[in-house]
């Protein structure tokens, strides 16, 4: 059911900064900041050659990552990003076999312009999971 990992997204308290390092000390192609004010976050993209890396920032103290960032000073690994071909399908599959997916089940658009939904991280092993549509 799932494709190709999208992205790895890693909280951070100072995007920029987080950026900077990917690009001038790593060498790594990086995307402007985007404010996504609907999911709490101002993000930058990591372009890899066979992925991407999620910089994630919180916009705001309501924001998921603030919380995140309170629980890991440090910041860290905050979710993984998983293709799937058909998000409703693979959301009504997840559910029939009794995974949680987070928020109201509707999937909202990402920061890709494309569909976008959570699964609970109890579920996956303590990972939280992203599923994008393709």
């Amino acid at each position: 059911m799932i494709g190709r990992l999208n992205h790895v997204a890693i909280a951070v308290r100072d995007v920029a900064a987080a950026a900077a390092t990917y690009r001038d000390v790593l060498g790594a192609a990086t995307s402007p900041p985007l404010p996504l004010p609907e999911h709490g976050v101002t993000t930058v993209f990591v372009t890899l050659p066979n992925t991407k890396i999620e910089l994630l920032e919180p916009l705001g103290e309501a924001s998921p990552i603030a919380k995140f960032l309170e629980r890991n000073p440090e910041g860290g690994i905050h979710h993984l990003c998983y293709e799937v071909d058909d998000i409703a399908a693979a959301r009504d599959r997840l559910q029939a076999q009794g995974a949680r997916v987070l928020g109201d089940g509707a999937p909202k658009i990402g920061a890709h312009g494309k569909p976008v939904l959570f699964l609970h991280p109890k579920d996956f092993n303590g990972t939280l999971i992203e599923l994008e549509q393709a």
